[in-house]
């Protein structure tokens, strides 16, 4: 059994958050957005991981702080997600350019 070098997982992190970040910055529409902040919080995630495991002193810290941010995600999911709709019922449009103003 072959070993993965460390430089692999973050070759992937870095590839998962460019392509997050690039979406995240040329999208209009909210949901490919909110799935472009997705990306970049588990290119996070892989780092933590990685790091936990590989680091100079491994440990468990990683992981944990891992398993906090999926759960942070996973409420920012659910905020976002119930924000658009609503949105969306105001304004039939999930384009960001046309959310401009707070007022109905």
């Amino acid at each position: 059994m072959s070993s993965v070098p460390v430089s692999a997982f973050l070759a992937l992190a870095l590839i998962l958050f460019c392509i997050g970040l690039y979406g995240a910055l040329t999208k209009k529409n909210t949901v490919i957005v909110l799935i472009s902040i997705e990306l970049m919080l588990n290119a996070v995630n892989i780092n933590l991981v990685t790091f936990s495991k590989y680091g100079a002193a491994p440990s468990i810290t990683g992981q944990v702080f891992a398993l906090f941010s999926i759960a942070v995600a996973a409420a920012e999911v659910a905020v976002g997600l119930a924000i658009l709709i609503s949105l969306y019922r105001n304004r039939r449009s999930v384009l960001i350019d046309e959310m401009t103003e707070l007022k109905n």
